[in-house]
């Protein structure tokens, strides 16, 4: 069967992140990773997950270099799944989702919000440039452009965007 995946999209960061955390199951993965679960039973329990599926996840988000898998007891053998520092860093994507999901709701509807752990008080988390401190919400005032490493389909791709910005069309 043929890949469905654009020689551009190969070397797209999203498409390449999307591999990682794109299916539903991994999401929740780290969710729960990022609220401190650790271990086989407590994910299998909150998310209500079949065995086989679980393994297969936590299979791929160890290759994946998100979590790490430990021995935390010898007799018998059993695991747990610790987040690694790329793990660590996909938080504020999670978060950022969630906010998004979030935004769409009343706030009686919200199952689950970020609250500042000191204070109790409901956080509203945005994406910002950190040289700058502006929103990137802003399609407009923040553009993607081709990178150092952008093959010849994606530099086309950017120089067309480029040039109907120009143009206004």
């Amino acid at each position: 069967m043929a890949s469905r995946i654009r020689l551009e999209d190969r070397e797209c960061p999203l498409s390449t992140t999307v591999q990682h955390v794109g299916e539903w199951w991994t999401l929740l993965i780290l969710h729960d990773a990022f609220d401190g679960y650790t271990r086989f039973d407590q994910f299998q329990k909150s998310m209500n997950i079949s065995t086989s599926m679980l393994t297969t996840r936590l299979k791929t988000l160890v290759a994946d270099g998100l979590l790490e898998r430990r021995p935390y007891q010898t007799n018998p053998v059993r695991h747990e799944y610790v987040l690694t520092e790329r793990g660590r860093t996909l938080r504020p994507v999670v978060v950022a989702l969630a906010a998004w999901g979030n935004q769409h709701l009343a706030p009686e509807e919200r199952s689950m919000i970020l609250v500042d752990a000191e204070t109790g008080e409901e956080a509203d988390p945005v994406v910002v440039d950190a040289r700058t401190g502006r929103r990137l919400d802003d399609s407009e005032a923040f553009v993607f452009t081709a990178g150092p490493a952008a093959g010849d389909q994606m530099r086309a791709r950017y120089t067309e965007l480029e040039r109907q910005r120009g143009t206004g069309t």
